[in-house]
């Protein structure tokens, strides 16, 4: 049996590439199962953010199957192979200590792609995806992290790509950002928290629009903003310096038609907008139009690798960190490769089940 980890990352495909295999947290369960189902895996789970898109799991399958049950998520017709990589036995633990302590991340050391393994993988030990081999290594991949975030300064400076975009608007309008109106669509967990960043910088006027209209004033309540309904949105842009778009919503909520129209009617004044969702919501040709800059969360790479230079001199320490974890799942994965067939271990466990179950 071997441990694998299959996917595409920021580091590997583009948001044009990530956005169409990116699951909705509504059909992670579902979509796990049925590549259990497909892939002949023995366990799994399934990570699916912004900027990466995972299968952790055990198989006795070939790499070729791995790839062809990620790309089973493919929304279209593409050739994933240059995008895909694999990952087995230790390497692919090595690879989950690194991701979920923020060392593979778009911005380096933050902490939400933690919570967000935590979140993946509690869901798939709910919905009985995984089982001894996959527990005892994420159990594993949250102490190292734990250990990590304790003892280096990988945490420190800027943490997430929403902070790099209150950065790029704090950036734009540095002589007046508390007078300056922001419009955010969206009501969820990345929206909420670029509200809360955008208030902490001091801006005082912001504009909450989603689908769910409760869901917009529920949080312009608590930001002290103003909820706006999802289909007066584009009137109330007529007035705003800048729009970030933070939903889950896999459609193109603002077109090229909609976004001409509206700079007609502001006369041509500058429009900021930020593009935080994947699939994007903000149609790409819009970044063409005069007087309209438009980032999506490819763009916001540059800003967030500002001040990474104190959390890469702490990268030696996690290394070291994470070293210590892996070193004696590697060992006991070299041992089962060179022990005969008869182990002690019943059949269903192997090379990757000893290397976890044995390891301390």
């Amino acid at each position: 049996m071997k441990l694998f980890v299959a996917g595409v990352s920021h580091k590997t495909a583009p948001v044009k590439i990530r956005e169409q295999l990116a699951v909705q947290r509504n059909e992670l369960v579902d979509l796990a199962h049925y590549l259990k189902w497909f892939g002949h895996f023995d366990e799994m789970v399934l990570l699916s953010t912004c900027n990466r898109v995972e299968i952790y799991g055990t198989t006795r399958q070939s790499i070729d199957s791995i790839k062809s049950a990620l790309q089973l998520l493919s929304s279209e017709p593409v050739d994933l192979d240059p995008y895909i990589y694999v990952h087995k036995d230790a390497e692919a633990a090595r690879h989950l200590f690194r991701v979920t302590a923020g060392l593979d991340s778009m911005v380096l050391g933050e902490t939400e792609i933690t919570g967000q393994i935590k979140n993946a993988y509690e869901t798939a030990r709910e919905a009985g995806l995984t089982g001894p081999v996959l527990n005892r290594l994420f159990q594993k991949a949250f102490q190292a992290t734990k250990e990590i975030r304790t003892r280096t300064a990988i945490g420190r400076g800027t943490v997430s790509i929403k902070s790099a975009a209150v950065e790029l608007i704090e950036k734009a309008f540095s002589d007046d950002l508390a007078n300056k109106s922001v419009m955010v669509i969206g009501a969820g967990e990345m929206a909420e928290r670029c509200v809360q960043l955008l208030v902490k910088k001091g801006v005082r006027s912001i504009f909450v629009s989603s689908r769910s209209f409760d869901r917009a004033i529920d949080l312009a309540n608590r930001c002290g903003g103003d909820a706006v309904s999802f289909g007066y949105c584009f009137f109330e842009m007529r007035d705003v310096d800048v729009v970030v778009a933070a939903t889950s919503s896999r459609q193109t909520l603002l077109v090229l038609d909609d976004i001409e129209n509206l700079m007609k009617a502001r006369r041509n004044r500058p429009l900021l907008l930020i593009d935080l969702s994947v699939p994007r919501n903000i149609d790409p040709a819009v970044g063409g139009l005069d007087n309209v800059s438009l980032y999506n969360i490819d763009d916001l790479e540059t800003i967030a690798q500002q001040g990474v230079h104190t959390r890469k001199r702490a990268l030696a320490a996690c290394s070291e960190i994470i070293e210590a974890h892996v070193a004696p799942l590697t060992e006991k994965l070299d041992a089962e490769n060179e022990r005969p067939h008869q182990s002690w271990l019943p059949h269903e466990f192997s090379t990757a089940s000893a290397l976890l179950l044995q390891a301390t």
